[in-house]
This record gives C-alpha cells, structure tokens and sequence, in this order.
C-alpha cells in the first residue's frame, strides 16, 4: 500500500491539523522520511503531538516507525532488480544499510517479542514454515534448526502448498516470511491456516503487511537492499534467534533429541573426519584428509 493510499483510508477521521500534516506528506514524502517530528510539525504550523497522532491514525506506534515506513517506500521506488541494475553502483552503501537492519532486528527481537513468537512453536502438535522465494534463506535455516530440536516440524514449498498443508489444523503452528513485494502463495497459505485454527507466526516488515493483520505474534524487519536484491540476513537472523529462545524453552527435551541426533550421525558416518595438516604425525606421509570408518 502507498502512503497516498494509506491517508485515503483513513482521511474521515483525520482533523484539521492532521489534515495539513498529510498533505506536506503527500506534495513530499522525503520530508517525513529524513526529518524529525519538529520538522514536519513546523512545516504543518501544528504541533509535535499533532504529528505523533496523525502516525497513531495511520496505524504506527510512534513517528518514527510512520518514518521507518515511508523510507522503506521511498527505496522500493527503485526496489526490483530490473531497476536496480540499471543504477549506478551502490557497493559503498550496502555495508552500511546491512549493520542497520541487524541492529534493528536485535531490537526488535527483544527477549519479550522471541518469547512471543517462540511459545507455540514449543508446543505445538506441527510446525509449517512457508516463505515466499526472496525469504527463502531464513525459512531454511528455521526449519532446520527446529527440526532438530523437536519432531514434525516441515518446509513447504510454493509449488506443493495445497499437498503439504492439507493436514494442518488447530493446534500446529505456521511461521511465514515475506516481505515486500509480498508473494500470493505464502500470504493466502497464511490466510488459510488461520481459518483452520492454526497458530500464525509472521516474520514481516511492517504493521501494513498482508502477515500482520493476522496474528499478534509478528515481527518487523527492515530489509535492505544488496547489490540488485534484497539482503536475506535480517530473516536468517531472526530464525536464528527464534531457533536459540526454542531451545531455551523445550530444556531437557531439546537436549534429549540433539545426544540422539549426535548418536545417529555417528552410527551412520555423517561428518566426515577430517585431521588438520598441522595436527598430523608423520607430515610428510600422510593423505590430506583421515576419513576412518565410525
């Protein structure tokens, strides 16, 4: 949704004062985008507070998620990859955008938000991982992770959706990734599981995300852009940590599963043994790799 179409909605219930203020953020949305609050509130001849509930109506906790919001939109103007690589190089950028995104999401992911969006994936009968394709990195790594700390836990790909989850139901648990642009598959899979009583964990970038108005259990991140697509670092990261605060949760019995998954990656040879060269006796014999049989 754009900011143009974001202030139609909710136009009937704007007052005069938050009238003024959206119609500077419509003639130029880079002022609210890299300006504080004073600003645009001087701009408006209104006051600070004025501006804080004009982003209240909006939909945003504060002014600066309406501002975290409207950067997002002004970048995505340049947000495919056929845009982007017609631009000049932003190599200098990315660095920077990247360091960003990952402070953002380690505030975001607060110890009150992981445990939030690790309590049903605890408990939960089956966990279902859906993810639209430029996500995909932090959905692997998600489920991978839970897959070896707790049974039934499954990655469901676009192509196999209507298969995969015609078992789900009250009592399983879904984690969804997806970011603008947002993908149909993963976001009517969403829908659906909701419908069916499945618990809904969204992994998303904002409050106006299609994920966000389905579940209470979501979280925001910010995406940056790397070279000509979107960067999977802030996903992967927020699979990690929810991956850890399971862990933490299941105690004993996530230890219990990884001894058994240790035991039968050693029955079966799994990892190959390998000795470093300069840990070798006998340098100047021995193979570069030690593969023994377990």
């Amino acid at each position: 949704m754009s900011i143009q179409d974001l202030i139609a909605s909710k136009s009937s219930i704007l007052t005069p004062s938050e009238r003024k203020i959206a119609r500077i953020v419509l003639d130029d949305p880079t002022r609210v985008a890299f300006g504080t609050v004073a600003d645009l509130a001087r701009q408006a001849q209104t006051s600070g507070p004025s501006v804080v509930r004009f982003a209240a109506k909006l939909g945003f906790d504060g002014y600066s998620q309406l501002q975290a919001w409207i950067q997002e939109g002004v970048s995505r103007q340049l947000s495919t990859p056929s845009q982007r690589i017609r631009q000049r190089d932003t190599r200098t950028t990315i660095r920077g955008s990247i360091e960003q995104a990952i402070a953002l999401a380690f505030q975001t992911l607060d110890p009150n938000r992981l445990e939030s969006l690790a309590a049903p994936l605890t408990t939960a009968r089956y966990v279902w991982v859906l993810s639209g394709e430029t996500s995909m990195a932090g959905a692997h790594v998600l489920s991978s992770g839970l897959a070896m700390l707790r049974p039934h836990v499954h990655l469901v790909f676009e192509h196999s959706v209507g298969r995969d989850l015609c078992g789900a139901a009250e009592g399983d648990a879904a984690v969804v990734f997806d970011f603008a642009r947002y993908r149909r598959t993963p976001i009517l899979a969403a829908k659906a599981l909701v419908d069916e009583g499945v618990e809904l964990v969204a992994i998303t970038d904002g409050p106006l995300s299609p994920l966000a108005s389905l579940t209470q259990r979501w979280c925001e991140l910010r995406i940056p852009a790397v070279g000509l697509f979107d960067s999977a670092l802030p996903a992967v990261l927020a699979a990690e940590l929810i991956v850890a605060r399971v862990a933490d949760e299941l105690g004993e019995a996530s230890r219990e599963r990884i001894d058994q998954l240790e035991s039968l990656w050693q029955q079966t040879a799994t990892y190959l043994e390998y000795t470093p060269r300069d840990l070798r006796s006998g340098e100047g014999n021995a193979p570069p790799i030690d593969v023994r049989s377990p």
